[in-house]
């Protein structure tokens, strides 16, 4: 595990001017490497945020991975870590950690104690961009498929289980990132304490819903009007006025497009993402062949999914959740008035609090 600066296009200046902007500039020190305390009114105590770079297998491409936790912890047991890592397209950072009016699902478990992890994969968000990235989409194949991410998620896993001195700790996946922390977890069993699966991926009756038009080339390319139509899909029309409360969207999107420079400097500003994903579900779950056994994963799982989800819709949830036929105890919860992206809509304290209850709870197989 190494500590450097992140590496951006950018001076340290114009990204920290870009996210005070945002009203986001809470989160700038972390983006950039170091420590710092976040002093939010309302937490008993201040929140100390840090970040990190992890290698990977290739030497010009390291991880960029996120700490936040009560500035008064100082023991670090495993059922109080967490590291969380994101879907197909967008980053980890700009999510998971978005403080959307002050609070962000990370702020959230790191005020109940929790030592929180996010983890942006190569391609995405903070951490670093491959060659190919550097290159028109057309002229190299998809990558980051999802056994290149589940060994990313691996490399994190150990960086942060080192750190800690621990044995195992929690995983918490969004969309595609379900297939990357379930692929992992069924070859890292004894690493992992309890998984939270957040609207899976699993066989799919219709092509993803991502936004690739074309040939299949190494990465696509994403504008904030196509972000914002695939949001909304499968709301309901008298509902789409009052799901993200107002200035969120705009938010989380300039946030989100900060990320990857080069997109950025396009006209109109674009996000780009790796389109292993999409070779994944042509292969694999639109071919009806699962990509992994779900039946391998032996931990706790919780499967949590909204009822308007158009990416991944409840069928999937559901058919997946029967497959997990040696997990000690599983739980289904489906969240009603939500979209693929609760987790920043107005009913996110709900899912908040049925992630929480899943990591909180006493073993309910434990003797009283």
């Amino acid at each position: 595990m190494q500590r450097t600066s992140t590496k951006r296009h950018m001076t340290k200046r114009q990204v920290l001017g870009s996210l005070a902007a945002l009203g986001a500039a809470a989160t700038y020190p972390a983006m950039m490497g170091g420590a710092v305390r976040s002093a939010e009114a309302s937490s008993p105590e201040p929140i100390l945020m840090e970040s990190f770079r992890v290698p990977t297998h290739d030497p010009d491409i390291t991880l960029y991975v996120r700490n936040k936790r009560a500035a008064g912890m100082r023991a670090f047991p495993a059922e109080k870590i967490l590291l969380y890592v994101h879907g197909a397209t967008y980053p980890a950072s700009t999510s998971f950690d978005l403080p959307l009016n002050g609070l962000s699902m990370m702020d959230d478990l790191a005020r109940q104690g929790y030592d929180v992890y996010l983890v942006d994969l190569p391609g995405y968000g903070f951490s670093d961009r491959p060659a190919q990235m550097r290159q028109p989409a057309g002229d190299n194949p998809p990558f980051m498929r999802t056994p290149d991410a589940a060994r990313s998620v691996g490399q994190a896993v150990d960086a942060i289980l080192k750190r800690r001195g621990v044995d195992k700790l929690n995983l918490m996946g969004w969309s595609w990132g379900t297939s990357t922390m379930g692929l992992y977890t069924t070859q890292n069993n004894e690493k992992v304490n309890r998984l939270v699966l957040y609207a899976p991926q699993w066989l799919a009756k219709a092509p993803p819903n991502l936004g690739n038009t074309g040939p299949l080339g190494a990465y696509r390319s994403v504008s904030r009007d196509s972000a914002r139509e695939r949001w909304l899909k499968g709301v309901p029309e008298d509902k789409k006025a009052g799901l993200i409360p107002p200035g969120w969207f705009e938010q989380w999107a300039e946030a989100t497009w900060l990320t990857d420079a080069a997109g950025a400097a396009q006209t109109p500003p674009v996000l780009r993402a790796p389109n292993g994903i999409i070779a994944d579900s042509l292969e694999f779950w639109q071919a009806g062949k699962p990509l992994y056994d779900p039946g391998l994963i032996r931990v706790p799982t919780l499967v949590i999914h909204a009822e308007w989800d158009a990416d991944l819709p409840s069928y999937q949830a559901q058919e997946y959740f029967t497959k997990l036929t040696a997990a000690p105890y599983k739980r289904f919860i489906e969240l009603g008035e939500g979209t693929h992206t609760v987790m920043m809509e107005k009913n996110r304290m709900q899912f908040f609090r049925e992630v929480s209850a899943f990591l909180n709870e006493r073993d309910p197989l434990a003797l009283n």
